[in-house]
């Protein structure tokens, strides 16, 4: 996948992630779907690491969706984690 389909796939990664995990964020709408992107790489990366399969085949596959998602929703718990510890 290009640079531009990880984008779009983070941005709606991030977008689905915090519909799965409601609440207020700090930084709000600009940090989620930063979330959602950096998330979706590590979805991938996780997919490859723990169960080693390739979990990045294409834009329109299940299994790179899943891995995105999921990636996004660890990435989130944990940052609202950091956030609320800074508080």
């Amino acid at each position: 996948m290009g640079i531009i389909s990880w984008i779009v796939l983070g941005l709606l990664a991030g977008i689905i992630a915090k519909f799965l995990m409601p609440g207020r964020d700090p930084g709000g709408c600009i940090v989620t779907p930063l979330i959602g992107i950096v998330g979706a790489l590590l979805g991938g990366w996780l997919g490859k690491v723990i169960f080693g399969v390739d979990s990045i085949d294409g834009f329109f596959e299940l299994s790179t969706w899943i891995a995105a998602i999921v990636g996004s929703l660890i990435l989130l718990g944990l940052y609202r984690l950091v956030a609320r510890a800074r508080d």
